[in-house]
């Protein structure tokens, strides 16, 4: 898979939620970079829309993705 289509404007992707550098970089890679399908963000904004995806979650909370999705 390639890059997310969505990449240029995510705030995690873009630095905007703190967190160790080289976990970030790592995660970037695993799910910006190569397969988004698994990223948190991702699963939101495609169900639900870009508004309902939480400030600071990151692409690897898939179970509060889940549970976000469902309540909706």
């Amino acid at each position: 898979m390639s890059e997310c289509e969505l990449i240029h404007k995510c705030p995690f992707f873009n630095d905007k939620i703190a967190g160790e550098p080289d976990k970030i970089e790592a995660m970037k890679d695993k799910y910006c970079r190569k397969n988004n399908l698994n990223c948190a963000r991702y699963m939101i904004v495609t169900a639900l829309g870009k508004e309902s995806v939480p400030v600071d979650l990151t692409p690897d909370e898939k179970t509060k993705a889940y549970g976000i999705i469902s309540e909706s």
